[in-house]
């Protein structure tokens, strides 16, 4: 979609809820700016964090809240390379230097970061299966620069010819949604988005934002399943939905951001970089009144269906 077939599009929406249309330089009470980022990760880790140092600087000037990385972030780990070489590459969130250097930039420009690591664990050091694999992590960084979530994708992309259990573990727990100035944000990643369960404990654990750091790999019909799904995970729960992606390698991009009614107000296309968006609680309240989907559940009868979860 186009940024004027956007624009239109949700100029409409906006004027069916009776929410002013945001203008430049300035934001409604209820609103934060978030900055979403599209980049094309190296190999080299070192070469990619400066950049997301640059990134971070550069949103914090633009007045954002916050900024989020795509999956990957860290380092883009190509096919010829094995499981024991991305050991080797993984950090831990704890005193690795990747975290702790965007830690102390999140500090010094007073604004959040989501990013995205290889974490190691213990378990690497204790269980043979386990040793050359590792986690696909994301991390939620304050603005006083201390990590408020530590998020490890629940479902590994064992798909349409990947299999990245191959390289990676998969976590275990669905964090509970972290507040912050732009609101209540639960985090998924990438292939999580495909699994509406999990959207749905987020947000009726009280998630207004769903951030999924991703690394979409493009193919066939896979932009048009990456935009349905992140409309349709948007409508179902009346979140906000901002999904930035990786760009190039073998990744699609089209980072995007949907509002709660399913009208994409950003659709970063093929370009690599930094865009500002702004975000309306206040929307989130006002569609989920005129769309009551959570509050028109019939929790009675899915629980006589409890097996279809086992």
């Amino acid at each position: 979609m186009t940024s004027s077939l956007i624009t239109i599009n949700y100029i409409i929406t906006n004027s069916i809820f009776g929410v002013a249309t945001m203008t430049e330089g300035t934001t409604r009470k209820t609103s934060s700016l978030i900055a979403i980022v599209q980049m094309k990760s190296s190999e080299n880790k070192k070469e990619n964090l400066n950049r997301s140092i640059s990134f971070i600087q550069e949103a914090a000037r633009k007045k954002a809240c916050l900024v989020c990385f795509p999956e990957f972030q860290m380092a883009f780990s190509p096919c010829k390379q094995s499981a024991k070489q991305l050991v080797k590459l993984a950090e831990v969130v704890n005193g690795g230097n990747f975290i702790s250097a965007m830690c102390e930039a999140a500090k010094q420009n007073n604004i959040g970061v989501i990013g995205t690591i290889y974490e190691k664990n213990e378990i690497n050091n204790k269980n043979l299966l386990n040793y050359y694999r590792v986690y696909d992590t994301a991390v939620m960084i304050n603005s006083k620069g201390m990590v408020s979530s530590v998020y490890r994708k629940l479902h590994l992309y064992d798909a349409l010819g990947f299999k990245e259990s191959k390289k990676m573990m998969h976590g275990n727990v669905i964090e509970k949604p972290t507040k912050t100035l732009a609101g209540n944000i639960g985090l998924m990643i990438c292939y999580d988005i495909r699994f509406p369960e999990m959207s749905r404990i987020l947000t009726v654990n009280g998630a207004e934002i769903l951030i999924a750091p991703s690394a979409w790999v493009h193919g066939i019909m896979k932009e048009e399943h990456w935009q349905t799904i992140l409309k349709a995970r948007a409508i179902e729960n009346g979140i906000y939905m901002v999904a930035p992606d990786q760009i190039g390698n073998i990744f699609s991009g089209r980072s995007m951001v949907v509002d709660p009614f399913g009208s994409a107000i950003l659709d970063m296309g093929n370009r690599e970089g930094m865009e500002i968006i702004e975000i309306d609680k206040s929307r989130i309240q006002k569609v989920r009144e005129s769309l009551p989907l959570l509050k028109n559940r019939r929790l009675d009868v899915y629980r006589n269906n409890i097996n279809a979860f086992s």
